[in-house]
């Protein structure tokens, strides 16, 4: 199996969702298919068209969209007079919300990679009358645990490349939230200070969670680079705007999970994405009785071939839950 050939946009557009922000949207497929919204990760990333070849297009309706401040949207992050406090995790779902009742959906399956993952999970959580099902790979949930496992604890495998983010940083901020001391360079009046943490933010990034060629290279762009960087930090720096806490240590998504009850989900996760050393995955999984879990093994964050082959069988038994027929583009 692989995943669908390469289409276009029927529809797209750019949507005002208030606080001065207009979010881009595409729809591609089947204007009468099941309707899909696709969450794409970062937080500060993009949805590009490689994520409409999870879906048939004979039988979804494929809805895609750039979060606030990401990709076409405007305005960018990377602008430093764009304003972030605007830029939540309930905004975001807010946006969602906004966006459905914009193109007359009823319910959509929701499909998330890495951050999306997370808001997709946070959505249905306080939305879950309007989520037919979750396909989820890559998944995180949030926790501060997370953070603080993705920005410190992986220091003890990647000890070179930690020293040399730790060495950007203000020395007295060391002992912190290394994501929040980041973020306030980056919030620095001196573009030279922002372009030094920008560049700091993305080469760990790289060093501590391998990324297929082309994610790498995106890092190249100093307009991505630096807009990815500030909502990264932003969010890491903020408990990802959930109200985690310090007193709570699974994290709101996980603590939350009762609250899936009744919508099918999807979880595809590489054996080795290093997020899974905390075991996120499976307590989430076992604590959704609706979901199943397929693990890849010798795969990372980005679970490869095979989990591409697991993410479309996944779209495909939805598309047919929901009553229509196998298409004859199928893979």
């Amino acid at each position: 199996m692989a995943r669908y050939p390469e289409i276009e946009p029927y529809d797209h557009g750019m949507l005002d969702v208030g606080d001065g922000n207009r979010v881009y949207w595409e729809t591609s497929g089947n204007p009468r298919g099941k309707p899909a919204v696709v969450l794409h990760g970062g937080p500060g990333s993009s949805a590009g068209p490689n994520l409409r070849r999870y879906f048939d297009p004979a039988a979804y309706r494929i809805v895609l969209l750039d979060q606030r401040g990401a990709g076409r949207s405007t305005p960018p992050a990377s602008d430093r007079t764009t304003d972030m406090s605007v830029n939540t995790t309930a905004h975001l779902m807010a946006d969602l919300e906004r966006l459905r009742t914009h193109l007359g959906i009823e319910r959509w399956l929701v499909w998330g990679v890495s951050w999306g993952s997370a808001l997709g999970l946070r959505y249905a959580q306080t939305h879950p009358g309007v989520v037919s099902e979750l396909v989820l790979t890559g998944v995180a949930t949030g926790s501060n645990a997370e953070v603080d496992l993705l920005t410190r604890g992986l220091g003890t495998l990647f000890p070179e490349a930690h020293e040399r983010f730790l060495a950007a940083l203000p020395a007295d901020e060391r002992d912190g939230n290394l994501a929040a001391a980041c973020n306030r360079l980056l919030e620095s009046p001196d573009p030279r200070v922002r372009e030094r943490a920008a560049q700091a933010w993305t080469d760990w990034e790289t060093a501590m969670i391998p990324a297929p060629p082309g994610s790498v290279a995106r890092f190249q762009d100093p307009v991505f680079r630096m807009g990815f960087a500030r909502t990264v930090t932003h969010y890491w720096g903020n408990d990802h705007f959930l109200g985690d806490g310090e007193d709570n240590d699974e994290g709101v998504v996980l603590r939350d999970a009762h609250l899936l009850k009744g919508i099918p989900g999807t979880l595809v996760q590489g054996s080795l994405d290093l997020g899974n050393l905390l075991g996120i995955v499976w307590r989430l999984h076992h604590a959704w009785p609706d979901s199943e879990l397929t693990i890849v093994d010798e795969a990372g964050h980005d679970a490869g071939d095979v989990g591409d082959d697991a993410l479309v069988a996944a779209t495909d038994r939805y598309a047919r839950r929901g009553g229509r027929p196998p298409s004859p583009l199928a893979p």
